[in-house]
């Protein structure tokens, strides 16, 4: 744990000695119309020019101006320089869809959206299921893959749901017969970016979701729009984290899980044996290139790591839920990555929108009763918007 506090500790000792200015006069939003807010066009640091960086590499500084970001509005550009690292070191590009490309309609409760690029046609589908309770529009929680949080939190609090099938986008699954590299429905619209990895690509469906969602606003679909979640748990649980992370119109992102490759930082998890690492992972779900190019201590000229991905949500809500019983899923790795990622949610005086809770005793993705009150807290002032709720939770079963 030594080594894991000294990480913890440089980093954020540079962002506090910092020239930054410590006082906001305005209270950043909780959730934006746009799947981008920045309009800033960033090149990827270029491979001969990165150095290795031993600690986590700072998120607060600008790589473009070499200055630290003092405002919610350079962070907007800031995170576009980190998505462009992000993208070109790990899971390859997210492309744009112009909104005449988007085409959607509901058929009884079911979401249809066909998506065209390059005379290719994809549609994706997904059924909402309303609740009971509450009244239209409703927030809507989207499962990635599925939804393993308990339903008695989600549904009965008056919150629609509803399903990605990643499956639509890239079929890729580690139990079942599926394409491979290259073969995905995604691959036809993008036949130049075959070698993207699963994540940028399921990401890209998620958001073409919610553009069919805004397309037909909320009369037709009956969803709040200002009031949208994602989850999912182990891989899901990577999933929601960068589907959430790259499209802003998500108010809360509860990552449940999500191991190496998630929330866990690489640099962390390649000191620890037996632990997803960055050369012990899926790499259907990432670029080739990133094992060829960051191995070993290689790890060290990653211009980013996953506190960087983790901050990606902000301003915005975001939950991680570990479960330390599982050593695969390098929890205090997380606990690290998210330690680091609090400080940029501190910067801008809202630490109260990120929190973790890494609890053992319980199976892979079953939630544990000690654990539904986080999560329950999360839900009720991002997704119902409910005052007075206290969501500064830092809490863990690690030793």
């Amino acid at each position: 744990m030594g080594r894991f506090t000294f990480i913890t500790t440089t980093l954020v000792g540079c962002l506090l000695s910092a020239e930054m200015a410590t006082a906001q006069t305005e209270v950043p939003p909780y959730v934006f119309s746009k799947e981008k807010t920045s309009v800033a066009e960033v090149q990827p640091t270029p491979f001969k020019s990165l150095k290795p960086i031993r600690e986590l590499p700072n998120p607060l500084l600008s790589r473009v101006s070499g200055q630290p970001v003092n405002s919610i509005y350079e962070w907007e550009n800031r995170r576009e320089e980190i998505i462009s690292d992000l993208e070109e070191y790990e899971i390859g590009e997210k492309p744009s869809v112009a909104p005449e490309n988007i085409q959607a309609m509901m058929s009884g409760d079911t979401l249809k959206v066909e998506v065209t690029v390059n005379g290719q046609h994809l549609l994706l589908t997904s059924t909402i299921h309303y609740p009971e309770t509450g009244h239209a529009p409703y927030p809507l929680m989207i499962g990635t893959s599925m939804i393993s949080l308990p339903m008695e939190l989600i549904e009965k609090k008056g919150i629609a749901t509803m399903t990605f099938h990643e499956a639509q986008v890239n079929d890729y699954s580690q139990w079942r017969q599926h394409h491979e590299r290259g073969e995905h429905n995604f691959d036809r619209l993008y036949p130049h970016l075959k070698d993207n990895g699963a994540y940028s690509q399921w990401a890209w469906g998620f958001s073409r979701l919610i553009d069919g969602l805004q397309q037909l606003g909320e009369e037709k679909t009956r969803i709040d729009l200002s009031h949208i979640g994602v989850t999912g748990c182990s891989y899901a649980g990577k999933m929601a984290l960068f589907c959430g992370a790259l499209d802003e119109r998500v108010a809360l992102v509860i990552t449940q899980e999500p191991g190496g490759g998630g929330a866990a930082a690489w640099r962390v998890s390649h000191q620890v044996d037996s632990v997803e690492c960055l050369e012990k992972t899926d790499y259907h779900w990432f670029k080739e290139s990133m094992k060829e190019r960051f191995s070993d201590d290689n790890v060290y000229l990653l211009p980013h790591d996953h506190h960087s991905l983790c901050a990606l949500v902000c301003p915005r809500a975001l939950l991680m839920l570990g479960n330390p019983d599982y050593k695969w899923l390098a929890d205090p790795s997380a606990q690290v990555s998210m330690n680091a990622a609090i400080e940029v949610w501190r910067k801008f005086g809202i630490e109260d929108r990120v929190g973790y809770s890494i609890i053992g005793g319980h199976p892979h993705c079953r939630l544990p009763e000690n654990q539904y009150p986080v999560v329950e807290a999360y839900i009720d002032k991002f997704l119902l918007g409910k005052q007075g709720v206290n969501t500064i939770y830092r809490e863990t079963s690690l030793p």
